[in-house]
């Protein structure tokens, strides 16, 4: 049964997904930055900076994003000191700029120093996981103070305290604005925030001062910290009687007082951007069957996945590189897709294999995933096309809910059929797939929280899987452990409530009630799992084909491109030189008799499906990601060992020829 709902709630969410996002431009208190505008806003900028960078599919950022909008209103006032701003790594024309700032996990925190020259990827927030409000501000009283005298942002005061005797020489003299002076303790930052909350404030200044001069606050009758002291413009001068000692409480009294009003301020140049979210692109809402699994969540899952994902880490090496190579090889032996994705599978896959290399460049599996080289027969959609995982609002379901349904198949996959994974060393271990799900979640997963939530999951009962059905079932029952923990989150989507699943209108023989509660039959789920992600279940409505990314990719550069580049079915931008298969083909001869020479492939039973994908791919694939492929290799390997022969054979020959001249020399002298 389709996803029901009438045009009513369809055209809302509809609108919804067209205008919201997590953060939106000039209605919160801060700045969304983009790829176009960030470098310039942050390049020599006369204001400091505190940039999150975060994705909208990342569940932690979406609860996160209250306390940051508090945050920004709460230091509105300090904007023209040290701003605000976002970055959303989760969208597509961001994903470079993120990789670029090395942004590995979300959402990640970084500061910028004011009147930067150069680029830089800015300073870490060092409060760890503590992101309360008052922790966040206090951080960032700090890194102004960390700024040296000349780089100080031009609107921010000096924030270091006062000696009584600078307070003494103010008493009793008139003046044309009030001053305020905050008493307080060493480790306390009420006065620099009042100090910040008024810099937008005329006739008004604001100092601090510690308590270690206890005669002099005496004298002024100061019995507690922290206090205001407050001097009129006609040289009174007084303690302030506040009900509460609070930095809320000294600012709105200072703000109050008689002349004290905002400064007309130029606003902040920043680099003018076009708003996306008043885009006239609409996002039409997909009618889909719930109890189908879309081929579209899957494969937009993998795009994201190795496009977007996987490019937060310039290098892969070590416990990265192995787990990388292990989710390949377990997705090109399970994965029930259309051949064009499995043979892009099974090609990296090979490739992986074939480079034994302790470390490998991100830009060389990009090369092949974007299949540079036109490799016949390999496409991976490039765009996010959600259909079940598809959300009321655009920060809502998406890649987390493919990434659940990617490795629900390959659990199901793997007990349907066991054999597919014998000759890869991953073989005989039903918990092989939970444990690639759980090393990648841990070193690739974007949303740090939701990785250390399934670690813990993980460790306390991962181990007691030994058959593989019970691995479908233990991800089963973990899925539903997490939809229970997020239900009432801000991360649940109201149209798709996290619920405990299968629901019964899809598996009734999955629920049963013993002494009146609810309970589940273990043996019906795990039969309806079987199905649910088996093959014959999977819908391709709305996946994405080759000649459909070809005619687009054709139709956005027709206009001055040789026709030739048009023809070509994969549709790559990248590739300017026309039939550059066929101008490999005679060197690929070459290479094959070479390969031939070195035996038959191990692997005897696979041997006639791997070599049609092993010589396409050591025709074309980009090796180590600097332009060089195989052929070029192994060109210059028979070339020098051409040279070789040759300089050997012409040494031998002039070596013949000087004996022989010598010794018919001898002869004629006698």
């Amino acid at each position: 049964m389709a996803a029901s709902g009438g045009p009513a709630v369809l055209l809302l969410l509809l609108l919804a997904a067209a205008a919201a996002r997590l953060y939106r431009a000039g209605q919160d208190p801060l700045t969304v930055l983009t790829a176009g505008s960030v470098r310039r806003a942050l390049l020599n900028s006369s204001a400091a900076w505190l940039v999150q960078f975060y994705s909208s599919s990342c569940g932690h950022c979406v609860a996160f994003a209250p306390t940051w909008r508090a945050l920004a209103g709460d230091v509105k006032d300090w904007e023209s000191a040290i701003r605000l701003g976002v970055l959303d790594c989760g969208e597509a024309e961001n994903y470079e700029t993120c990789k670029e700032y090395g942004i590995h996990y979300y959402p990640t925190f970084r500061f910028f120093k004011a009147f930067t020259k150069q680029f830089t990827t800015g300073e870490n927030y060092k409060a760890g996981a503590d992101r309360e409000l008052q922790t966040v501000r206090q951080m960032m009283i700090d890194f102004l103070q960390n700024h040296s005298q000349e780089l100080r942002p031009p609107a921010c005061p000096p924030l270091d305290p006062v000696p009584s005797s600078d307070i003494t020489s103010l008493l009793d003299k008139s003046s044309h604005h009030f001053t305020a002076i905050v008493f307080e303790s060493n480790n306390s930052y009420v006065g620099r925030e009042v100090l910040l909350d008024l810099i937008q404030y005329e006739n008004i200044v604001v100092k601090r001062a510690l308590n270690f001069d206890k005669p002099f606050l005496e004298k002024l009758g100061i019995t507690s910290v922290p206090s205001c002291y407050l001097m009129h413009p006609n040289g009174s001068h007084g303690l302030i009687n506040s009900l509460k000692p609070l930095r809320s409480f000294f600012s709105s009294y200072l703000k109050s007082l008689p002349g004290v009003r905002k400064k007309l301020l130029l606003p902040l140049q920043l680099p003018v951007q076009e708003n996306k979210e008043e885009s006239t692109e609409t996002k039409v809402w997909k009618e889909f069957d719930k109890a189908k699994l879309y081929m579209a969540d899957l494969e937009s899952g993998l795009h994201y996945l190795l496009r977007v994902e996987l490019a937060t880490h310039k290098t892969l090496e070590g416990a990265e590189l192995k787990t990388f190579k292990d989710f390949v090889t377990v997705c090109a032996k399970l994965f029930p897709g259309r051949q064009s994705v499995v043979k892009l599978l099974e090609t990296l896959q090979d490739w992986l294999v074939s480079l034994p290399l302790d470390k490998i460049p991100y830009d060389a599996i990009l090369d092949l995933v974007n299949n540079k080289m036109r490799i016949s027969g390999i496409f991976l959609t490039k765009k996010v096309q959600w259909v079940g995982c598809q959300g009321s609002r655009p920060e809502l379901r998406g890649y987390t809910c493919s990434l659940w349904k990617l490795f629900h198949t390959l659990t199901v996959q793997a007990a349907l059929q066991p054999k597919a994974l014998i000759n890869t060393g991953l073989e005989d271990n039903p918990q092989i797939v939970l444990q690639v799900m759980r090393r990648y979640i841990q070193h690739f997963f974007g949303c740090k929280a939701c990785a250390q939530h399934f670690e813990e999951m993980a460790k306390e009962s991962m181990d007691s899987v030994k058959t593989w059905d019970k691995a479908v079932l233990w991800l089963w029952e973990k899925h539903n452990v997490v939809n229970n923990r997020l239900a009432g989150a801000l991360t649940e989507d109201p149209k798709f409530p996290k619920v405990q699943w299968p629901t019964p209108d899809i598996c009734p023989t999955c629920h049963e009630e013993l002494k009146g509660l609810h309970s589940w039959n273990e043996a019906q789920v795990l039969q309806f799992m079987k199905y649910h992600y088996s093959s014959e279940n999977i819908l391709y409505k709305y996946a994405e084909s080759q000649t459909d990314s070809s005619e687009t990719e054709q139709g956005d550069t027709r206009e001055g491109k040789d026709k030739s580049l048009q023809k070509n079915p994969s549709g790559s931008r990248e590739n300017k030189i026309p039939d550059k298969e066929n101008v490999l083909g005679s060197e690929s001869k070459v290479l094959d008799k070479l390969i031939a020479n070195h035996g038959p492939d191990k692997d005897s039973d696979k041997s006639v499906v791997r070599s049609a994908t092993l010589k396409e791919a050591k025709q074309a694939v980009s090796f180590l990601g600097i332009g060089f492929s195989n052929i070029d290799m192994s060109l210059c390997v028979i070339l020098y060992v051409a040279s070789s022969l040759f300089l050997m054979i012409m040494y031998f020959f002039f070596r013949m020829r000087s004996k022989r001249w010598k010794v018919k020399y001898y002869r004629s002298s006698v």
